[in-house]
C-alpha cells in the first residue's frame, strides 16, 4: 500500500467549513459551498478561484453547478442562482420556512428539500414556485428525480392519464423514516415507501431497471420497485447508519458510520466486498476506473482496489471530516469541514490499476485458453475410448 504524500494544491480561501463540492457537466469548473455563507468557483485547469458568490445570510448547506449557472441553498431558508461568469446573483427563491438542505436541478425545474418538512419545485428561469410537496412528518433530507417515460410501459402510462401533462416524478427521503414519490405536475403523492425504521439519509435511482435504493440510520439499504412501490431486498450487514451510496454496473457501494464501505451485487443482494481501514464514519465515496475513493470523518481520503478491497493509498492533510469528493482528469478533489479544498494527483494509482486489470485479463484469457484446450483434449480422449470400446 502506497502513500500519496502531499496534495498538489491546497485552496484556503474559505473562512469556514466546506459542506459540498459540485463539478460542472463539462468538467471545467468546481463549486464549493461553505459555512462562511459564500460559494466559490474554481477552475479545474489550474485550481484557481474564479468566482466568489456572496449574498446568503447564513451558511450554505449544499450547492449545484451547471455549465452556465450555479445554485446554492442555505440555512437562511433561500436558494440562489448565480451567473458563473460575472458572479452576479440572478435569482432568489423564497418560500421555505426553515433550513434548505438539498437542491436538485433537472430540465427546467429546480427542486429543494427543507427542514420545514416540505419539498418544493421552482421554475429555474422565472424565480417562481411551481409546486409544493407536503406530507412528510419531518424534514426532507434527500431528493431524486425521474420521468415516468423512463420506467412505465405504454399500458401503464394510460392508467395515469390524469398526470399525462407532465410525467416527471420527484422522490424524497425524510427523517420520518419514509420515502415518497410525487407527481411534479400536481404535487400528489404517487407512492409512500414504508419499511425503514430510521431516517432516510441517501437515495440513488436506477430508472432503466425501475429500482430505487435508500440508505438509513436503521443500518439498512432497501431496494424498491419505483412503479409498484414494492420493497425488493433489504441489505442488512452494516453496523451503523448508511450515509452514502454509489451504483456502478449493478454493483452498489455503501458508506457507513460503522467505518466501512460494502459492495453488493444488486441482482442477488449478495455482499461481495468490505473495504476497511477507516478510523471514523465514511462520509462520501466515488468510484473511478476500478478504484473506490472514500472520504471519512477521520480527515483522510482513501483509494481501494474495488475488486480486491486492498487499500492502495491514503491521502492525509485535512484536519476535519471530508464532506465531499470529486474526480476529474485523474485529479482527486477533497472538500473538508476544515475549510480547505485539496487537489491530489491520482495518475499513478490509475496507471497501476490499469496495469493490474490488464494483467488479470491476460491471466483470465490464458486460463480460458487452457480450459478450451483441456476440453478439446478430453473430448478427443473420450472419442478414442468410445472407439476402443466399439461404442
Amino acid at each position: 500500500m502506497g502513500n500519496s504524500g502531499s496534495a498538489v494544491k491546497v485552496c484556503t480561501d474559505h473562512q469556514g467549513g466546506i459542506n459540498w463540492l459540485s463539478l460542472s457537466p463539462d468538467g471545467q469548473r468546481l463549486l464549493t459551498g461553505s459555512e462562511d455563507g459564500t460559494a466559490r468557483l474554481w477552475s479545474t485547469a489550474d485550481s484557481q478561484c474564479r468566482g466568489h458568490f456572496q449574498g446568503h445570510e447564513s451558511y450554505i448547506t449544499f450547492c449545484h453547478l451547471e455549465n452556465e449557472a450555479a445554485f446554492t441553498c442555505s440555512a437562511d431558508h433561500t436558494i440562489r442562482k448565480w451567473d458563473v461568469v460575472t458572479g452576479q446573483c440572478l435569482a432568489i427563491y423564497r418560500g421555505h420556512t426553515s433550513i434548505v438542505n438539498r437542491i436538485l436541478v433537472a430540465k427546467d425545474y429546480l427542486f429543494s428539500g427543507s427542514y420545514d418538512r416540505t419539498a418544493r419545485c421552482w421554475s429555474v428561469d422565472k424565480e417562481k414556485q411551481i409546486q409544493e410537496f407536503r406530507g412528510h412528518r419531518n424534514c426532507v433530507l434527500t431528493l431524486a428525480h425521474y420521468s415516468s417515460r423512463d420506467v412505465l410501459e405504454e399500458e401503464e402510462e394510460e392508467e395515469e392519464e390524469e398526470e399525462k401533462v407532465s410525467r416527471d416524478l420527484l422522490v424524497t427521503g425524510s427523517t420520518d423514516c419514509t420515502v415518497k414519490v410525487w407527481w411534479v405536475s400536481s404535487g400528489r403523492c404517487y407512492q409512500t415507501l414504508l419499511g425503514h425504521t430510521g431516517a432516510v439519509l441517501c437515495l440513488i435511482l436506477d430508472a432503466p431497471n425501475r429500482e430505487l435504493f435508500s440508505g438509513s440510520t436503521d443500518y439498512t439499504i432497501r431496494t424498491w420497485n419505483i412503479v409498484t412501490g414494492e420493497q425488493l431486498k433489504v441489505f442488512k450487514e452494516h453496523q451503523g447508519s448508511v450515509i452514502c451510496l454509489e451504483l456502478v454496473n449493478r454493483h452498489l457501494y455503501s458508506g457507513s458510520a460503522d467505518r466501512t464501505v460494502k459492495c453488493w451485487f444488486v441482482d442477488t443482494g449478495e455482499r461481495i466486498q468490505t473495504y476497511k481501514a477507516h478510523k471514523h464514519s465514511v462520509s462520501t465515496l466515488k468510484y473511478h476506473a476500478g478504484i473506490l475513493f472514500t472520504g471519512s470523518g477521520d480527515a483522510c481520503a482513501r483509494a481501494f482496489n474495488s475488486r480486491s478491497g486492498v487499500l492502495q493509498n491514503i491521502f492525509r492533510g485535512h484536519k476535519f471530516i471530508i464532506n465531499c469528493i470529486q474526480i476529474h482528469n485523474e485529479l482527486l478533489y477533497t472538500a473538508s469541514h476544515d475549510g480547505t479544498l485539496r487537489v491530489w494527483d491520482i495518475r499513478g494509482i490509475c496507471k497501476r490499476n490499469k496495469r493490474r486489470l490488464k494483467k488479470e485479463r491476460s491471466v483470465q484469457g490464458r486460463s480460458s485458453q487452457k480450459g478450451s484446450l483441456s476440453r478439446l483434449f478430453n473430448n478427443k480422449v473420450g472419442c478414442m475410448v468410445q472407439q476402443e470400446n466399439g461404442e
